[in-house]
């Protein structure tokens, strides 16, 4: 049941118990007036009176925002209007006591009222207070009927202790309900967020690996090709004479290829993963250290060697790895401690990230297992195929309860080529 029906279902329970205490007090006048006692005006005037002030109540609690046992108070809700869990409720639920404890005294049929009111104070009061109210209102009802029967009957404790055993049950046994509705419905709103940030992360990551794949393909068609034309042409002006007819044509077509190739590399740098456009890669790998928590886990970043300019491939590829073999660091590890290096050498370039987790056996389980980890993970074969679409190697080393280290080497690309490219 969603919170409307919950309301629906409230308002038709509080109609029913006004027209439950309304036809009890009409019982009550109308056996008085038709039995001639005594004190049937008494009677008449406090049944008149017991039904206005439960009246001008029900009509003050209906003014405002009902509100439910089971949910918070409201703040801004008047603090004076009949309403659970207020002073003002408190004090209306106790004038209605008092004359009923008077119309008690007067005739004997206002112990029915009793089941009613059952339900008021376990409505108005809190449970720790409204359970007592119960137990006096129902000994209430008992004593009226001995002291009016002059005699002791087991219906006279049997009938209000049911009803008043009736009405807990009710109450409690419909609070439980409602609040096992509201948890399912706030599990259902979460289930229904979480699906949409899982559709919305699914769309976020198949855009960065559109992104990556057209720099990647780029960079290593549209761009390498047009390196290797204006190479090419600087060759052939460098080898014609200085007033040769073919050499302002040669100069125009090198110039030509190298304002496209910039134009290329504006693509490539444009396409390129957000933690890559405003910062170097050892500032993008530090970033990743930082944000990456795990309980009682520590991650460090260190760079050796001078650090070079790399193509946006490189770059690409040792972050993608860093943040694969990090990610599965915090999934499958249970490390304490994580450290990626990254590290300039002459002919190369490497990233080592080193974790002392528990580790695994490579050659006893296949690689994809520890690569995806059953969750869809980036794994292990993705993290090689890169590695080996630039002419790199990755590397594993691990053993059960010995860490994990993988390694990824990528060769630098040939430095006078990159100056002209």
């Amino acid at each position: 049941m969603d919170s409307r029906s919950h309301t629906h279902v409230t308002a038709a329970l509080r109609l029913c118990l006004h027209a439950l205490l309304a036809g009890l007090l009409a019982l009550v006048m109308v056996r008085a007036v038709s039995e001639g006692a005594a004190d049937t005006a008494a009677v008449v005037a406090v049944t008149l009176l017991t039904a206005a002030l439960y009246a001008a109540g029900a009509a003050r609690s209906s003014s405002v925002q009902p509100k439910d046992p089971v949910q918070p108070k409201d703040p801004a809700r008047p603090r004076t209007s009949v309403q659970p869990g207020t002073r003002a409720g408190a004090w209306w639920l106790g004038g209605l006591w008092v004359l009923w404890a008077a119309l008690l005294v007067l005739s004997p049929d206002a112990l029915w009222v009793a089941f009613p009111l059952y339900f008021l104070q376990l409505h108005f009061l809190p449970m720790r207070w409204a359970l007592p109210a119960v137990v006096v209102t129902a000994a209430a009802a008992i004593t009226s009927f001995v002291v009016h029967r002059q005699e002791i009957e087991p219906g006279a404790f049997i009938g209000p202790l049911i009803g008043a055993a009736v009405a807990v049950a009710t109450v409690l046994g419909y609070d439980a309900l409602f609040r096992e509705s509201e948890r399912r419905r706030e599990l259902i709103v979460e289930l229904v967020a979480t699906r949409a940030d899982l559709a919305e992360a699914e769309r976020t990551a198949g855009t960065l690996a559109e992104r990556e794949r057209l720099a990647r393909e780029i960079h290593d068609t549209l761009a390498q090709g047009l390196s290797s034309i204006q190479l090419l042409l600087r060759a052939a002006e460098r080898s014609l004479p200085g007033n040769a007819p073919a050499t302002p044509h040669v100069r125009a077509a090198r110039e030509a290829a190298q304002a496209n190739l910039a134009e290329a590399r504006s693509f490539v740098r444009a396409l390129t993963p957000p933690d890559l456009e405003h910062r170097s890669l050892a500032a993008a790998l530090e970033r990743l250290c930082a944000r990456t928590t795990a309980p009682e886990l520590t991650v460090r970043f260190a760079v050796s060697g001078t650090p070079v300019k790399l193509p946006t491939p490189y770059e690409v590829a040792l972050l993608r790895t860093a943040q694969s073999a990090l990610a599965n660091t915090v999934r499958h590890a249970e490390a304490r401690r994580a450290e990626i290096t990254l590290s300039f050498m002459d002919t190369s370039v490497a990233l080592d990230v080193v974790d002392d987790g528990r580790g695994f056996d490579p050659l006893g389980a296949p690689v994809h297992e520890r690569g995806t980890g059953g969750d869809g993970g980036f794994g292990l074969p993705a993290m090689r195929a890169r590695a080996g679409s630039l002419g790199g190697a990755l590397s594993v080393e691990s053993a059960p309860g010995q860490g994990t280290a993988v390694a990824l080497t990528l060769p630098l690309p040939d430095t006078e080529a990159e100056r002209a490219a």
